[in-house]
Order: structure tokens, then C-alpha cells, then sequence
């Protein structure tokens, strides 16, 4: 058993959330939202995909919510450069654009979709996923 698995299953390591979206309100009920379903994994935030990547880069993220309107980068580009770093990292395109060709994208970078406003109902299927994945040993 790997000691991340271990120390997941220990409760020692919590879990950590990388909630990206420019805009602050957005990300105000994107964390609310989680820390009323996984109340003990810690919320971080970025306005962007330079902080996201920046924060990836200095902290241990176990799990995104990737927004895809942003300003530069949206959130499809930083699902690929994420992808490429964290390969098997859980992550979701958050977006009130619900259109076929993102939602594509979206599953071709193994990200799932998330449509806003972002609610519970939303992320509950995604964060148990995510959870259940991050129990996986060697991940």
C-alpha cells in the first residue's frame, strides 16, 4: 500500500481542492458547495490559470474545478496543461456554456462537465467520483 493511499485512508492527508474561476462570487459558491459535501478537505482558490498552474507547482491539489470563461487561458487549455503534469488528477470544467463541443472537449481530456451555477446537486456526483478515484492506490 502506497503511503499517500495510506495516509488518505488514515484521514492523515486531507484532500485538497483547487477551485479555479475569475470571477470571486463564483468561487464563494463553488466553496461553499464543497464544504457543505466533503466538509473536512481543504478549498484553494485562483482567479486564473497562471495561479492555478502556479499553485499546483507549491502545494499538493488533489482534485479541480476548472472554469471555462477566464480571462487568457480558459479553462480547457489549463485541463491540458494540468493533464500533462497530474495525469490522473479528478478534475471538472465548470461553465454555464452548456454546448455539445465543450462538453467534448471536456471528456477528451478525462474532465468531467459541471454546469453553473454551480449547486451541490451538481458536484455531488463529481466529488464522490473524485473521492472514490483518490482511493485508488498508486494515484
Amino acid at each position: 500500500m502506497s503511503t499517500r493511499f495510506r495516509a488518505h485512508c488514515e484521514g492523515l492527508m486531507p484532500v485538497t481542492i483547487l477551485l479555479v474561476d475569475d470571477s470571486k462570487l463564483a468561487r464563494i459558491v463553488a466553496a461553499k458547495a464543497v464544504a457543505t459535501l466533503q466538509p473536512d478537505w481543504v478549498r484553494m482558490e485562483a482567479s486564473n490559470a497562471a495561479e492555478a498552474i502556479e499553485a499546483t507547482q507549491t502545494h499538493k491539489v488533489d482534485i479541480a474545478l476548472l472554469d471555462y470563461n477566464m480571462p487568457g487561458r480558459d479553462g480547457l487549455a489549463l485541463a491540458a496543461d494540468l493533464r500533462a503534469s497530474h495525469p490522473h488528477m479528478p478534475m471538472a470544467i465548470i461553465t454555464a456554456n452548456v454546448q455539445d463541443e465543450v462538453i467534448a472537449q471536456a471528456r477528451a481530456l478525462n474532465a468531467a462537465f459541471v454546469s453553473k451555477p454551480v449547486t451541490q446537486e451538481g458536484l455531488r456526483g463529481f466529488l464522490s467520483g473524485a473521492a472514490l478515484r483518490l482511493r485508488v492506490p498508486g494515484r
